[in-house]
């Protein structure tokens, strides 16, 4: 079924009406208030419930392999978590995890 130039400019602009309020909800309504240690305990935990979310796709089903797993993106994943496991530094966990791959893919393709 084929939309009409009108009705993709509606749904493009529900969408950002959308996200504002999403937003607005959040940090208008809010911003400037104290929050309470119980909200702001959770919202610790944040990015480390969102960064594997968006990597994991990456590493497991990359599109320069077509989807399939590859040895040298699996072995690059290890090394970065490893690293940053033990070095308590994210930094250099992503350094390991850059020369990993690069030298998984130079030396296995």
């Amino acid at each position: 079924m084929a939309l009409s130039t009108g009705w993709i400019w509606v749904i493009i602009l529900g969408l950002g009406v959308g996200t504002f309020l999403i937003r607005f909800s959040f940090l208008g309504l809010i911003g400037n208030r104290e929050l309470p240690p119980w909200l702001l305990r959770h919202l610790r935990y944040t990015p480390v419930a969102v960064l594997p979310g968006l990597v994991a796709p990456l590493v497991l089903w990359p599109d320069a392999t077509g989807g399939t797993p590859d040895t040298a993106r699996l072995l690059a994943a290890a090394a970065t978590v490893l690293a940053g496991y033990f070095a308590r530094s994210m930094l250099w966990g992503m350094l390991a995890g850059i020369a990993v791959l690069y030298a998984g893919l130079y030396l296995i393709g």
